[in-house]
């Protein structure tokens, strides 16, 4: 689906992505039948009568309008989602295909399936929700530093008589930042005001600094494709890279670091098929069947790793037990709420700060 956007003035009319994948069909249509179907489970609901299991097209899934749509002063912007899928998705596509169906993979294969698995971990809504809370400290902390470094421009400019050389900040297009000065009535004084807004602009900055300066620590490490017994198929979720560190069956946590030894990073290929890295260790057999109770083990992480879908190509009733769905009417209704707003409260903070 796409919405059009005119220029006044100008007969020209631009067509911008609006839905956003944040899971690429192209990666789903592995675990769907040949129709494009696959069942959903949501692990919030409404209440607990609703059905645990729904039959979806991947068309309809993994998506939201506007979750990366840069906000312009003249005009919306979909750079972002066409960036990801020429560098990201569409790379990598055959290289998924090579690997579910046992075709051989070469060096370059694994260094797109790498780039794949990078791009997956920074862009979904459950990594923007998860570093929300540090990226708003960080912002202080730059406001805090701005606004001492005007002061000091103030002072030195007073006191030489020469005048402040304005200077733009590097990343104010993806990371906003207004600094604004007002004199006292009196005339003694000058308050020095810094704003910005920490959001869609803050999560596009980190995606871009992750994917370009960070993402060769994955492609270092040493990737395998691993099996498991048909009878114990792989899911997915709408979180689907995990990064695990591993302690024992009680003690794991899923903030594992792209380059912190022993990490455990994998994504589910195919419900048969899992990509698989240890950081710092030898890759494994490619092919290689994993023990039934690692693959019990790994389901469970899967699942207990989703934030709120998990898609299956069946049924799935262990995904149950795994991860038990969570009854609440009105976060679902808060959820709902922040969402449709989003697009329209972020693009308003943006385009009011680079004015």
């Amino acid at each position: 689906m796409s919405t059009k956007t005119t220029q006044s003035g100008d007969a020209r009319t631009d067509a911008i992505t609006r839905d956003n994948h944040y899971v690429p069909q192209l990666y789903l249509k592995h675990f769907a039948s040949g129709s494009g179907h696959l069942f959903r489970y949501r692990t919030l609901v409404s209440k607990a009568t609703v059905p645990e299991w729904k039959r979806v097209h991947i068309r309809g899934i993994g998506y939201q309008s506007h979750l990366y749509t840069r906000a312009h002063l003249q005009e919306d912007s979909d750079e972002i989602e066409r960036w990801l899928n020429r560098d990201f998705e569409t790379p990598a596509a055959n290289s998924i295909s090579k690997a579910v169906h046992g075709e051989r993979l070469g060096k370059e294969d694994y260094r797109l399936l790498a780039r794949f698995v990078a791009a997956q971990i920074v862009r979904t809504p459950a990594f923007l929700i998860d570093n929300l809370p540090r990226w708003q400290e960080l912002a202080q902390k730059q406001l805090d530093e701005t606004s001492q470094n005007v002061r000091k421009e103030l002072e030195q400019a007073r006191a030489t008589g020469q005048p402040i050389q304005s200077s733009a900040v590097p990343t104010s297009e993806y990371f906003p930042l207004r600094v604004t000065q007002e004199r006292s009535s009196d005339g003694n004084s000058i308050q020095v005001k810094t704003e910005t807004v920490v959001g869609r602009g803050t999560w596009i900055f980190a995606m871009r600094h992750l994917l370009t300066s960070s993402i060769d620590r994955l492609s270092d490490h040493k990737w395998t494709i691993l099996s498991t017994e048909d009878d114990l198929p792989w899911f997915t979720t709408d979180d689907p890279v995990v990064r695990l560190n591993f302690r024992n069956r009680h003690d794991y946590d899923f903030k594992g670091g792209w380059d912190v030894p022993k990490t455990n990073i994998f994504l589910p290929l195919s419900p048969k098929h899992l990509l698989f890295t240890e950081v710092g260790a030898k890759s494994q057999q490619r092919g290689e069947v994993i023990p039934r109770h690692q693959v019990i083990l790994l389901r469970r992480m899967i699942a207990e790793h989703a934030h709120r879908y998990i898609f299956s190509p069946r049924e799935d009733p262990t995904v149950l037990q795994y991860r038990p769905r969570n009854v609440d009417p009105e976060a679902i209704r808060s959820e709902s709420k922040q969402w449709q707003g989003w697009h329209e409260q972020q693009s308003l903070a943006e385009r009011e700060l680079a004015k």
